[in-house]
């Protein structure tokens, strides 16, 4: 009887809650514990008004990732001290951004596992574990992590990586409904965050690498039945295309890159404008990398390294703006994007800014797609500056190495000068806050490529970068490095820097308090203020830090909450060299900080001592094989030298090297 009760109240409640989404919260009023999530496109475009929420995952549809409140501040952060912490139950790399609704905190973890804390307390609500198969590890590049969760209407929504969008009840973690966004006999993957628009739920993919074509889906929010699909790069024309987009993308082709995959997966980065009723979708790399061997005749190949606008209600194309025409090298426009009102030059300007891998920050009229202004951020080699008449980089003569057929040391590599970690712009200093970053890489064609069915398909011979890099020196001081700069947009120039000593580093916040907070390959959480960029105070976190804080608000006080893990790229392809988690153990948790927190965690465990790997085994001839399959097939999971940042196993240990 109780249970026949218990559901009733369950149905009772939806319905009530798909009522008040129809009439957009008419005589809902504010939303109670009854109605958990309870959170839509109104809530979302009114976010400053609640600023103890963190409603969508930059906070707003803007992106912008300041939060108005400032009970925490440039004159007390020396006071802020661990509230809460909980111990999530995978220690792979840690990305997401919790949403966090009324006093409850949602957020994901590695593996797209999902959990609800209570945001004031850090007390496990509930967890829902997708069961990724761990064989879909190989499918994904850079690891297993998770960027967040989206909620709505009572729900939460998760993309997994094995390419499944999951909606959830907020208050039990039930599935209410699932559905397959992927063609699973290919390698796609999903690690970013779903966006809500409108009722939809978006959604797009990774790999870029693995050969597959790229595209962004809308599903219903309330049912998961697809309503659009906008395709970002153009399949075979004997198959017909899409819509009047593809057929001019295809224009840009040449060759058979359909056999290819094409690429041009979305992998992370949207933004929405509710005025202008426009979704800005930010699109990766070619597949594979070099355009000699996907489009041999060349082409801007769209739409790939691109802005791309479309209606949130149809997909239908508006505008692009193509970041890196004929891209050779990994570099994506997948990157943050924020959208602010600028005035400039006497006007104001409703613009989206971008800092995408290439090295240049973007200022784009966001109604249009015009190109206002492009500068460099950071040192790069591959283009000397963008043309604003034409809107087109103007390339170095070596950069195209995959046409000389010369090795070239490129800056920034596939790394980029600024990733997937979110920026923020802070509207009462006016700049904007990059976790930037220096890492070239020697980039040579593999004259010999064929697509496999296991492992990336970059189309590069690594052996032989390796072996050119010894040769090539460094071209802009220490080769690796990274740093947080704080740019001011309208000028285009720098305004302070801080830099680190790893060159991988957590995503930024900036709050009204002149406050900028990052979290740091060295283990610790930072506050930095914003206007003059001087360090204020900084925590232990335990473990590298790449994902970026939020803040909220409860029962009067300000909390500051990060999840912390090493992992992704940083830790599975920078090697030992390149890596300061190594010989750490990695624990994954979320941490909250709170004036006047008392909270304290555990020491961290120490790894038990062991012998010095055993040296290479065999003639110089197999270990120079062994290292050739190695890079070719193994690296990508494991690590540059089998090592890979304390993260996954190190093989130099394994039973089969050593029985």
């Amino acid at each position: 009887m109780i249970g026949q009760i218990f559901s009733h109240y369950k149905i009772i409640k939806k319905l009530a809650l798909l009522i008040c989404g129809a009439v957009v919260l008419v005589g809902c009023g504010e939303p109670t514990v009854d109605a958990p999530a309870w959170v839509d496109g109104v809530r979302i475009e009114n976010a400053d008004a609640e600023p103890h929420n963190w409603l969508t995952h930059g906070r707003t549809y803007s992106e912008q990732r300041y939060s108005p409140l400032d009970q925490i501040n440039d004159s007390n952060v020396d006071r802020l001290g661990l509230a809460w912490h909980y111990d999530l139950d995978t220690n792979r790399g840690q990305e997401a951004s919790p949403i966090v609704v009324d006093g409850v905190m949602y957020s994901t973890s590695a593996w797209s596992k999902v959990q609800a804390l209570n945001a004031g307390t850090g007390e496990l609500l509930w967890q829902f574990d997708p069961e990724v198969p761990g064989a879909w590890a190989i499918k994904s590049c850079c690891g297993v992590q998770n960027r967040g969760a989206a909620v709505w209407m009572g729900r939460v929504y998760v993309g997994t990586l094995d390419g499944r969008l999951i909606a959830l009840d907020a208050e039990t973690g039930e599935v209410e409904w699932e559905t397959l966004t992927i063609d699973p006999s290919k390698r796609y993957s999903i690690s970013g965050a779903p966006r809500i628009v409108k009722g939809k739920v978006v959604i797009g993919n990774g790999g870029a690498e693995y050969g597959v074509r790229g595209y962004v889906t809308a599903y219903d929010a309330n049912t998961g039945e697809q309503v659009w699909r906008f395709y970002t790069v153009p399949g075979n024309p004997a198959d017909g295309f899409e819509n009047k987009a593809m057929e001019m993308a295809a224009r840009t082709w040449t060759g058979e890159w359909w056999e290819y995959g094409g690429g041009g997966t979305a992998w992370d980065s949207f933004a929405y404008d509710p005025e202008l009723e426009l979704l800005y979708i930010g699109t990766g790399n070619g597949s594979p990398w070099p355009r000699a061997i996907r489009s041999p005749g060349g082409g801007d190949n769209l739409f790939l390294a691109s802005i791309v606008a479309v209606r949130p209600d149809s997909g239908e194309y508006v505008w692009h703006y193509q970041t890196v025409p004929g891209n050779s090298w990994d570099y994506t426009a997948t990157q943050h994007m924020i959208l602010a009102d600028l005035e400039i030059e006497g006007r104001l300007r409703k613009v989206i800014m971008q800092a995408p891998k290439n090295g240049f920050f973007y200022v784009l009229d966001r109604e249009t797609g015009e190109l206002i202004s492009a500068e460099k951020f950071m040192p790069i080699n591959w283009a000397s500056h963008v043309d604003i008449e034409t809107g087109r980089p103007v390339e170095t003569s070596f950069v195209r190495y995959d046409e000389t057929g010369k090795p070239a040391k490129i800056v920034p590599g596939p790394g980029g000068s600024h990733n997937w970690q979110p920026m923020s712009f802070n509207p009462k200093t006016g700049l904007v806050y990059i976790p930037a970053l220096q890492s070239p890489m020697v980039y040579n064609l593999d004259n010999s490529f064929k697509p496999k069915s296991f492992g990336a398909n970059n189309g590069l011979n690594y052996w032989d970068e390796v072996e050119a890099e010894n040769e090539l020196g460094s071209e802009f001081g220490e080769d690796v490095q990274g740093l947080l700069l704080a740019w001011d947009p309208i000028a285009q120039i720098e305004v302070w820097r801080k830099p680190h000593k790893a060159h991988i580093n957590g995503g930024v916040l900036s709050t009204a308090g002149n406050l900028v907070f990052q979290g740091t390959a060295e283990r610790e959480l930072v506050a930095y203020r914003a206007d003059g960029g001087e360090r204020l105070w900084a925590a232990p976190t335990r473990t590298g830090v790449i994902a970026p804080p939020v803040t909220y608000e409860i029962g009067g006080e300000q909390y500051i909450a990060v999840v912390v893990g090493w992992g992704s790229a940083a830790a599975l392809l920078g090697g030992p060299d390149l890596n300061p988690e190594v010989g750490r153990p990695n624990i994954s948790r979320v941490l909250a900080f709170k004036l006047g927190g008392k909270d304290e965690l555990p020491p961290a465990p120490k790894l038990p001592a062991r012998p010095t790997p055993p040296p290479d085994i065999g003639d110089e001839a197999t270990v120079q094989k062994g290292k050739m399959l190695y890079a070719k097939f193994c690296f990508e999971c494991h690590g540059l030298k089998a090592v890979a940042g304390g993260v996954v196993p190190d093989l130099r240990y394994s039973v089969l090297i050593n029985d």
